[in-house]
């Protein structure tokens, strides 16, 4: 898969699946232009790497970032919206959640991706075609008993955005898909380095028999974003080592 001269912007970039899908675009020969909440690190890879710290909350900023992104690399090829937030501490019950987290969850997991998608794609349609992945989660497709009702309903609302962008972009060569990844080894679940036990505990529950890696979700990330997938758009992919496949 050549992704040579393109260039695709990365949301949650400075760590995560967001870093991984990063160095994979750089390693294949396209210009990175990465934002975060945080700071990111320098990437070395076969194109550039250019780092925006910022929260996709705010549009004036994604906004700016987009069209620095267009004058310093002449063109955007891919949007990838891997930035979020899973707050284990705060985010539980529709009936107990203090709904400013609430406000706060969906800001930044789902009109951040609003943000993002709105400032890229009249520069995709200008030259003729692009490419969107945006995560979501197997979260959003079931309930859980311990929840996280602002995560999960962020999640399942961007699956309907994406396939409405899907639809509305078609004719202008932009294609829009989402990931939905199962359990993955990641500073989302920092947690997993305090408690190994639940992480084995849930690699038991993968049909696979491990939980997912970053590289994983790059992967699959990459084959979305890349020629190889011309025909397919509007869907959602799951990388969960079977878990949802279970009865």
């Amino acid at each position: 898969m050549s992704f040579a001269g393109k260039t695709g912007i990365v949301t949650g970039a400075a760590s995560g699946m967001g870093r991984a899908i990063s160095a994979a675009l750089l390693a294949a020969g396209a210009n990175v232009v990465g934002i975060d909440a945080q700071e990111s690190e320098a990437l070395d890879g076969v194109g550039e790497f250019l780092a925006f710290r910022g929260s996709v909350a705010d549009y004036e900023f994604v906004s700016g970032v987009v069209i620095d992104s267009r004058a310093k690399f002449g063109r955007v090829d891919y949007l990838v919206n891997a930035a979020g937030v899973l707050w284990f501490d705060r985010d539980e019950s529709v009936l107990d959640i203090d709904l400013d987290v609430w406000d706060q969850v969906l800001k930044i997991n789902l009109k951040g991706c609003a943000h993002t998608i709105r400032a890229a794609v009249p520069l995709m349609k200008e030259q003729g075609g692009g490419a969107m992945v945006h995560f979501s989660t197997i979260q959003c497709l079931r309930g859980d008993s311990q929840p996280q009702d602002a995560y999960q309903a962020s999640k399942a609302g961007l699956i309907a955005l994406s396939k409405s962008a899907a639809i509305q972009f078609a004719a202008n060569g932009i294609r829009s898909n989402c990931i939905l990844p199962g359990p993955t080894r990641s500073p989302m679940q920092a947690r997993w380095e305090e408690n190994p036990e639940q992480a084995a505990g849930t690699a038991k529950a993968v049909p696979i028999g491990r939980v997912g890696e970053v590289g994983d979700m790059a992967n699959a990330c990459m084959f979305l974003l890349s020629d190889k997938a011309s025909f397919i758009t509007g869907t959602e992919l799951t990388v969960d080592g079977g878990l949802t496949a279970l009865p």
